[in-house]
């Protein structure tokens, strides 16, 4: 038991940067871990003996994020939910919460897979790939598909260990799950000489992996939120609060997805645009996703901090400790922007052998090549270099979610992320089709948004203060007159 508790981390007490850091870094150490082990689908599958292989995976980027967002969407719900039952010490509605959950992402997890499987070909279609791009992207996209379920129980359950505190099992277990993914890659593609099928088998058995060690490790785990397959069954309460919290989130998901596939097909229109016609080369496509690709990394490092803001913020409400909820706000922000500008430098600096891992470099007298790279380090000077932005606001959306807003949350990012970008690609990329015009509609959505959800949090928390007091005040005129 003992060694139980000292995992279990405490937010509503002490200092918060440092608490905040003490559960951050392992949270991005995992995520890295995460990053490096998907980028290693696209290193190594850059060796198979398929030309536009590292494109493909990316063209099946924001159609599966599409999926896994909605997915990752109620994971976030039942974060918030179960950190907040810890942080109101309610044990037996920890338990309703945890089983709820676990139910949740095993429906959500088939109904994302099926969904996948019937529109797959369709949509990857509709964005812009044909012929071999097409080919191989939906080939990734099936085998994928079939570890779906896997994955989004690995979520659920990490959201689970997040929220009581407990941030090093998700690291170690996807630290082990990924050697495995790294392991299966290189014997599928070196050796068996497959292509994308050969890193999406790997992706799929990493996903099973995971999900078995983190469930027998909660079945194990002697706190309030120990598994037991006798207690599974929904609980209706905990379901309406996990929904209602995770909806939001996986509506902002899915319909960023959405705008992002937009982009996606604005890239491949772009792609078409620069290459001979006839040819089926992808150079400004497989150039944006090993761009993109490497951008993932500081993605899940600032997001590691907008995971932190949620846990911290849900358990102070759970306590109703409200006063110490800005200074998580800057703690959170403060720790994002310096994670962000210190990735995002070290990636920028080392581009040129970065990229090189993708197999992208300026190559004299090839075209091709030379396309390939220039793709990539205009995205880099658009959106890597202002990352921090991105997570600025992402730690402003945690807060709110954090506080119970989701839905203020989601509607601002829709209208000022999503909205704006499909304004955008809509009414100003046709009329300017250029690289440029794509990527900078990202750091401008960022700011937008970022200062309507700071003025946000500052005016809810705002009310929610005056509320807690004047109920305090009621509280203490009420034991007054009882005695």
């Amino acid at each position: 038991m003992q060694a139980v508790q000292k995992k279990k981390m405490d937010f509503t007490e002490g200092k918060v940067f440092f608490k905040l850091l003490r559960f951050v870094l392992p949270i991005i150490a995992t995520n890295l871990l995460q990053t490096f082990y998907n980028a290693a689908d696209m290193i190594v599958v850059s060796l198979s003996h398929e030309e536009n292989a590292v494109g493909a995976i990316g063209v099946t980027g924001s159609f599966l994020g599409l999926i896994l967002n909605v997915l990752i969407g109620f994971s976030v719900g039942a974060n918030v939910v179960v950190a907040r039952e810890i942080g109101a010490k309610d044990k037996q509605k920890t338990q309703n919460a945890v089983h709820t959950a676990l139910i949740m992402a095993v429906i959500f997890g088939f109904g994302g897979m099926a969904l996948g499987l019937a529109l797959s070909k369709l949509v990857l279609g509709w964005m812009g790939a044909t012929g071999n791009l097409l080919d191989l992207a939906v080939r990734y996209t099936y085998i994928f598909l079939l570890g779906v379920p896997f994955l989004a129980l690995t979520n659920y359950l990490m959201a689970i260990f997040r929220a009581k505190g407990d941030s090093k099992t998700p690291l170690i277990v996807l630290s082990l799950a990924g050697l495995l993914n790294v392991g299966l890659n290189l014997f599928f593609v070196l050796a068996l000489k497959m292509s994308v099928e050969g890193v999406a088998i790997a992706t799929a058995a990493a996903n099973i992996a995971s999900f078995v060690a983190l469930i027998l490790k909660l079945r194990h785990d002697d706190d309030d939120t120990k598994f037991s397959f006798r207690k599974l069954k929904i609980d209706k309460q905990a379901f309406k609060d996990i929904v209602f919290n995770g909806v939001p989130a996986g509506i902002q998901g899915a319909l960023f997805s959405l705008s992002n596939m937009l982009i996606q097909s604005s890239i491949v229109t772009v792609n078409n645009n620069s290459v001979p016609a006839g040819t089926e080369a992808a150079p400004v496509v497989n150039g944006s996703s090993s761009a993109g690709n490497l951008e993932s990394f500081v993605y899940t490092a600032m997001n590691a901090v907008y995971q932190g803001a949620i846990t911290i913020t849900s358990q102070n409400v759970g306590a109703k400790k409200l006063n110490r909820v800005k200074r998580i706000l800057y703690a959170s922000l403060l720790a994002v922007v310096c994670v962000g500008v210190i990735m995002s430098g070290i990636i920028f600096l080392f581009r040129k052998p970065l990229l090189g891992l993708y197999g992208v470099q300026a190559v004299a007298g090839d075209s091709m090549a030379t396309l390939e790279y220039e793709t990539a380090i205009i995205r880099f000077y658009f959106i890597l270099i202002p990352y921090f932005l991105f997570g600025v606001m992402d730690v402003c959306a945690g807060v709110l979610r954090g506080m119970g807003k989701a839905i203020v949350s989601t509607v601002i990012s829709l209208v000022g992320i999503c909205g704006f970008r499909v304004v955008w690609l809509l009414a100003v990329f046709p009329a300017m089709p250029t690289l440029e015009i794509i990527f900078v509609s990202y750091p401008i959505s960022w700011v937008l948004s970022e200062i309507v959800m700071y003025t946000m949090i500052q005016i809810l928390l705002w009310r929610m203060l005056k509320k807690q007091e004047a109920e305090n005040k009621e509280a203490q005129n009420a034991s007054a007159n009882a005695e």
